[in-house]
């Protein structure tokens, strides 16, 4: 009997030493909009890795890429809520909650990297702050590539935009299609080349990435290089999940988090040109904007940066003011 007590502990304490690894692992869940081979989501699943890496394996994620856990506006809520613990989304989709989400989307206020990512350090303060009240904490931010304007005609002014259906994802490009003339219609990624091979859409302004993976020479024959602006995808984590990894796992998600941004605003300048050779060798016209259709788009730009100041109060004239030092 001694020798069969003897035989169960060792085999229960065995048990135990197995489970204890698995029992210690917390297990969260990364929903994200965009294709699974854009250079976001490769970026997110190269982050999981080294999360899982930099915190000995007790923090596995997993990424959900496409839209296919939560949809694009719906992220956000529900990293807030907890039914996710960690998301990117394009943060100018929620200018509806505050106006320093969608600051980056203002055509023409920065349009080469070295501007948007000094906007991003003059707003990050105050976006932190934001996210923080909604129980989120911004972890890092990386960017598309400029935007430009797609069609299946000539544009070779403003007016030539007026009566299009032109797609919008977030109040920015819905004030820019309304000031032009056309009709605003919401579509987010996911969903665009659907909108493009139905006819919902005829024209609109994104990346060369986005145009890339949603297809755009089966509908669309132009591109205009306009280098608009270049807007952020933003990477946060839900508050209380954060709070709940143990110190190491905590440094070990920020380190994580840390080269995820640096690696980030590499590639994306590094694949923006490789995106528009795409284009063209899809047989798209990429082509820089007349000289008109730039001043249009820059006169649309000063009502919006107007617009979005008064919109925003002193904290957002702060924002821009350290912008422009």
């Amino acid at each position: 009997m001694k020798t069969q007590l003897m035989a169960l502990g060792l085999t229960v304490g065995l048990a135990a030493g197995l489970a204890g690894p698995a029992a210690a692992q917390t297990k969260w869940n990364l929903p994200a909009a965009y294709a699974a081979d854009n250079y976001h989501s490769e970026n997110l699943a190269f982050f999981a890795k080294e999360i899982e890496k930099n915190t000995g394996g007790k923090l596995q994620v997993t990424v959900h890429p496409g839209a296919s856990l939560f949809k694009a506006p719906e992220i956000k809520r529900a990293v807030a809520t907890g039914q996710a613990q960690i998301g990117e989304v394009l943060i100018s989709i929620h200018e509806n909650e505050d106006p320093i989400f969608g600051v980056d989307t203002i055509p023409f206020l920065a349009s080469s990297y070295a501007d948007v990512k000094k906007l991003y350090n003059a707003r990050k303060s105050a976006m932190s702050t934001k996210l923080d009240s909604q129980g989120l904490m911004l972890l890092y931010a990386v960017p598309w590539g400029p935007q430009g304007l797609y069609a299946k005609k000539d544009i070779n002014t403003i007016d030539d935009l007026k009566g299009l259906k032109m797609r919008a994802y977030n109040v920015g490009t819905t004030r820019i299609a309304e000031l032009a003339g056309a009709q605003a219609v919401t579509v987010q990624a996911a969903e665009l080349p659907q909108a493009l091979a139905t006819g919902t859409v005829n024209a609109f302004m994104t990346s060369g990435s986005t145009g890339y993976d949603s297809k755009a020479w089966e509908t669309m024959s132009h591109f205009y290089d306009c280098q608009a602006w270049i807007p952020n995808n933003v990477i946060f984590v839900n508050k209380a999940a954060f709070a709940s990894l143990d110190k190491a796992s905590q440094d070990g998600l920020l380190k994580s988090a840390a080269a995820a941004e640096e690696r980030g605003w590499r590639v994306a300048q590094e694949k923006a040109t490789w995106y528009l050779e795409q284009l063209k060798a899809k047989g798209m016209k990429v082509i820089p904007p007349s000289a008109a259709l730039k001043a249009g788009l820059e006169k649309i730009g000063q009502q919006l940066t107007a617009d979005w100041v008064a919109k925003a109060g002193p904290a957002g004239q702060a924002v821009i003011d350290a912008y422009r030092k």
